[in-house]
């Protein structure tokens, strides 16, 4: 497995964080980022994180350093200039009502392939950014890659573009980045909803530190 993400991901990556997000995180949403130690600096490992926005995938792999690759629906892939953007950042796309096993294979390409991958824990955004029902994608992605979890929480950004606000707002941005769990043994239901609910207790616990 190679040690990092190819390098022409990785210098597009860097042509759009700098002049892009890095400023939008750490300016205009006043950006924090703790525990930036745990992060690899190489290898794969997936970042199982929570969510509450749009704008989570981006803030992500700017806090962490380095591209992650997340599933995306197959329709944002349509439109060119954000389409362009987003594989820049590492996203792949998975077709709307795809079976979970072919989003997982895609996640597990993008492993093979050195890429830092990221897992939204509950699957969906939810209201207040806490996780509630957490689904074992993450921890079976990693049992069968065998590679570690990193859990990465977001705090506030519900709160950059909520309901009826058409401009994104300069609102406070916290990530917190727990110490890498090691992949999960083996792929049993009881072992990967033991880890699972391990991760959810994490970023409830990072997330309930506020700001």
């Amino acid at each position: 497995m190679p040690s990092r993400e190819p390098w022409p991901s990785l210098v597009l990556y860097h042509l759009f964080k700098w002049p892009v997000v890095a400023p939008t995180f750490w300016w205009y949403l006043r950006g924090r980022v703790e525990g930036f130690a745990h992060v690899p600096r190489r290898g794969a490992f997936v970042a199982v994180c929570n969510h509450a926005s749009d704008f989570d995938p981006p803030l992500v792999s700017c806090a962490l350093g380095r591209p992650v690759a997340y599933m995306a629906k197959e329709e944002l892939f349509r439109v060119p200039v954000f389409a362009t953007l987003i594989r820049w950042y590492g996203a792949f796309p998975v077709r709307r009502g795809a079976s979970d096993r072919q989003a997982i294979q895609a996640a597990l390409s993008a492993l093979a392939q050195g890429w830092a991958t990221g897992v939204f824990l509950s699957g969906t955004r939810t209201a207040d950014g806490r996780v509630t029902a957490p689904k074992l994608g993450a921890a079976l992605i990693a049992a069968k890659a065998q590679v570690p979890l990193l859990p990465v929480m977001l705090w506030g950004t519900q709160q950059i573009r909520p309901r009826g606000c058409r401009w994104p707002r300069s609102t406070p941005v916290t990530v917190r980045i727990a110490p890498p769990l090691p992949p999960p043994p083996d792929s049993h239901r009881a072992t990967l909803e033991a880890v699972t609910w391990e991760c959810c207790r994490i970023l409830n616990q990072l997330h309930d530190l506020g700001r």
